[in-house]
């Protein structure tokens, strides 16, 4: 094997491990967005977000733990019986992703919210911040 075909082996080992990293990232988030409960959203935010990430979409402009975890409860209370759902695969490149997702009825499978989000990852996979945006909302 030629050192130039073991640079290209090593490149793509590196974009597998690399994509891993944003797929799991992704799936703490959504693990964050449908927690329910104080104590079970306490730790989800903890587990998918840094200490001091922030969250800005055209709803919210929140900051830290805290700040996230009442704009989740705020999304519970707005949608109950509602979940969050990834929509399509994961993009990303160095520190940062972005993803569709959508805010699915648990009772019928109807999606009024859509849109996506980019994030913007720490050295320790978690989320660092995240800016949002809203593709699909019910009519006022």
């Amino acid at each position: 094997m030629t050192q130039q075909e073991q640079q290209e082996q090593q490149v793509a080992r590196e974009a597998v491990h690399a994509g891993e990293r944003y797929v799991v990232a992704v799936a703490r988030y959504f693990e964050a967005w449908n927690a329910r409960g104080e104590g079970v959203l306490g730790k989800a935010v903890a587990a998918a977000f840094g200490e001091d990430a922030t969250y800005t979409d055209p709803l919210a402009d929140v900051a830290g733990h805290e700040g996230l975890a009442a704009a989740i409860a705020g999304a519970h209370a707005q949608f109950p019986g509602f979940v969050f759902r990834q929509s399509g695969d994961v993009d990303g490149h160095h520190d940062i992703a972005r993803f569709g997702w959508e805010l699915v009825s648990v009772a019928d499978g109807s999606a009024p919210v859509a849109g996506f989000d980019v994030v913007r990852l720490g050295e320790d996979g978690r989320i660092r911040s995240v800016s949002g945006f809203l593709d699909r909302v019910p009519a006022a």
